[in-house]
């Protein structure tokens, strides 16, 4: 007889909770989730309740509530191509060699050796396999098996399910008492959605607010010429409603560059607002936005997209209800 008990997690860098939605879709329940961005914790609290707003290094094995899934979509702007160019062009190190938040890994393996979950589910950048030739990943993977765990992973596009192409590396690592008696397996990737961006815009009424001035638009313009005639790619990116955008970063507050929504060649493009950023990571539409536009724009773009993460959650969360603990 399979095991009807409830699947609990713990959700651990929790930003504005995509993780949270996708685990609960699964069939799982929250017990414990931290956040250290204020802001961020003020848009859980409005949609989830309860969260503890401090430091995941704070955070004490002994405190936590039983659970069996430990969550985390630990900050990838040490491993992401982007944070590591950044980092390369300041002469600061990255990785795990950044002095802060790459080293925020072992966190959780400091957290996951005290409490032996059943199962862990971590989320970063695609870039995390090849970054430093492989040895940050390999670092990784074997710090989780030291603990106990059998691992696996996984690349997928969120393009999969909304109109936005965003590749990011999944984790799952199953204790080996229980993978043991079934091994996790990923679940076969569906049909890319046929959605486009077009199909998550909101009505253009009101929207003047969000289209660019000319002074911007024509710096970005200019910013793009220059790039190209040095013969590389650097330049905004202008999104016409009936494709799939670029990825939605964290940096989207500042000129929007990476999506503008193209409104045709004689009026000037403009950002997307944060129901739509909301749209193009998958959140519901009683996703409630408490903070101003350039806070949603950082928590949308460090966010994930929620039927990526259920997809590889709900095969996760059956396996463990069909094993003995």
């Amino acid at each position: 007889m399979a095991n009807t008990r409830t699947i609990t997690f713990i959700d651990l860098f929790a930003g504005i909770g995509g993780t949270r939605i996708a685990l609960e879709r699964a069939g799982a329940s929250c017990v414990y989730s931290v956040e250290i961005d204020r802001f961020a914790a003020t848009t859980y609290a409005a949609n989830h309740g309860k969260i503890d707003a401090s430091d995941v290094r704070l955070v004490k094995p002994t405190d936590l509530p039983p659970f069996d899934i430990l969550v985390a979509g630990f900050p990838c702007q040490p491993f992401s191509i982007a944070g590591v160019s950044k980092k390369n062009s300041l002469g600061r190190k990255h990785g795990f060699l950044d002095e802060t938040s790459g080293t925020l890994f072992f966190e959780i393996a400091r957290i996951a050796k005290a409490k032996k979950p059943a199962a862990m589910i971590l989320e970063n950048v695609k870039n995390l396999k090849t970054h430093d030739s492989g040895k940050t990943m390999k670092v990784i993977l074997s710090t989780l098996e030291e603990i106990g765990y059998q691992v696996k992973t996984q690349v997928l596009d969120g393009g999969i399910w909304v109109p936005q192409h965003r590749e990011r590396t999944y984790i799952v690592a199953l204790r080996n008492d229980l993978s043991e008696q079934e091994e996790y397996e990923f679940l076969a990737t569906p049909p890319r959605t046929s959605m486009v961006l077009g199909d998550i815009l909101e009505s253009q009424v009101g929207l003047e607010k969000y289209v660019l001035s000319k002074k911007l638009w024509s710096y970005l313009r200019a910013y793009a010429a220059k790039h190209r005639a040095a013969g590389n790619g650097f330049g905004y990116g202008l999104a016409k409603p009936d494709s799939v955008t670029r990825t939605l970063s964290a940096r989207y507050y500042k000129d929007g560059s990476e999506i503008l929504v193209d409104r045709g060649p004689r009026r000037r493009p403009r950002r997307l607002t944060p129901r739509e950023c909301a749209r193009l990571m998958g959140f519901p539409e009683t996703f409630r936005i408490v903070c101003s536009d350039t806070a949603a724009y950082k928590q949308f773009g460090n966010s994930v997209v929620v039927p990526a993460v259920e997809h590889v959650a709900r095969p996760l969360v059956k396996l463990l209800k069909r094993l003995e603990r």
